[in-house]
């Protein structure tokens, strides 16, 4: 079943739904608000907990609103590894829409072409499962996916971040810890060690993607993919396969993890989530790119509000707080990507996952 059919089959019943992003159009002059999904689609129940389906792949649904189904397709190139996303999730945890500005469904850029997708969810162990999907036709392709835990919980954050353009695709599909892995020995035992085998499987067939700065490592576990491919067919097949291990990996881990109730650790792992997204949104590498087609002030909200949503509510710390070494003579910060100056040319891990980069 496509991207377009998912759309088709699934409504939700009830007045109380939170906003969320969709690529569905808004509609006021429905009589109401009713979804029905058909029999055994996607909703799977056991003796002790019913998965009944809430996670509609497009949709916006608001208080006392209605919806008209007119869903339409997101990139090609990555439709396959959203749907499976949103499937394999949903068949792992019960997801509800995650509360977001309505403006954020669907965004055409300013060039007329590009367009934007957006979508959220929340589960009882995640705070934040999102999607961005940026269509740009043959020419540009991207696929932004991350799931971020509760925090009552130390997992790593999915992350997968795929650019794709008519001739090349970066690619950096990854676990990310939330705390680092070389410096914090328990949590690379913990989460990484049985892991070593997967990555190893993809190493030649995902070749590292040469120049990477050495600070980024930090947030970077032992099996990172980061690769460069050529074929839209390698993106299709071996991207794909590795996507899938990963996403049911990261589910796996969910399924066994146990909350703590320490408000110690659940202090730590909120400061360490802090830390991550103020590193992403003051890094990303996609900033350029979405400050062209939708504008400064719309690509600032869209970072913090959304992709890298908690920035500005998990903590106080500024990013000169966490990382001062970018610290400039006037306190700005400093633009550049590596203030240490090296990078990684080849994989800095070996098979057994050691780290092998002297930094």
């Amino acid at each position: 079943m496509g991207l377009s059919e998912l759309a088709q089959n699934i409504s939700f019943q009830g007045p109380s739904f939170s906003k969320t992003a969709a690529c569905l159009h808004f509609s006021k002059s429905l009589p109401g608000l009713h979804c029905s999904l058909p029999a055994g689609a996607f909703a799977s129940s056991t003796a002790s907990h019913s998965r009944s389906l809430c996670y509609p792949p497009f949709f916006l649904a608001s208080s006392r609103s209605h919806v008209a189904f007119t869903a339409r397709r997101c990139p090609p190139l990555y439709d396959d590894f959203i749907e499976f996303a949103i499937r394999e999730v949903g068949q792992s945890t019960c997801l509800s829409p995650f509360p977001l500005q309505e403006g954020l469904k669907e965004v055409l850029a300013e060039d007329g072409k590009t367009t934007l997708c957006s979508n959220a969810f929340q589960s009882s162990k995640m705070r934040l499962f999102r999607i961005a999907s940026l269509d740009g036709g043959e020419n540009m392709q991207v696929l932004n996916l991350a799931i971020f835990p509760n925090l009552e919980y130390d997992l790593p954050i999915f992350c997968a971040d795929f650019f794709s353009t008519s001739t090349k695709h970066i690619i950096v599909l990854d676990l990310n810890p939330l705390y680092d892995a070389e410096k914090n020995k328990w949590y690379k035992e913990k989460y990484y060690k049985g892991l070593i085998p997967m990555v190893n499987k993809y190493t030649e067939v995902l070749p590292w993607g040469q120049q990477l700065t050495t600070e980024s490592l930090q947030f970077f576990s032992p099996i990172v993919i980061w690769t460069k491919l050529e074929s839209r067919q390698d993106v299709q097949e071996k991207l794909f396969s590795a996507f899938k291990d990963y996403i049911q990996v990261w589910l796996k881990m969910m399924e066994g993890a146990e909350a703590t109730s320490d408000s110690a650790e659940v202090l730590r792992n909120q400061q360490a989530q802090h830390r991550y997204l103020l590193w992403r949104a003051t890094k990303d590498p996609g900033r350029p790119l979405l400050h062209r087609l939708f504008g400064q002030a719309w690509c600032e909200m869209y970072i913090h509000d959304f992709l890298f949503n908690g920035v500005t509510t998990l903590g106080a710390e500024k990013f000169l707080d966490y990382f001062p070494e970018y610290s400039c003579a006037d306190g700005s910060i400093r633009k550049e990507r590596s203030v240490v100056g090296k990078s990684c040319i080849h994989r800095p891990w070996d098979e057994h996952g050691n780290f092998t980069m002297s930094l």
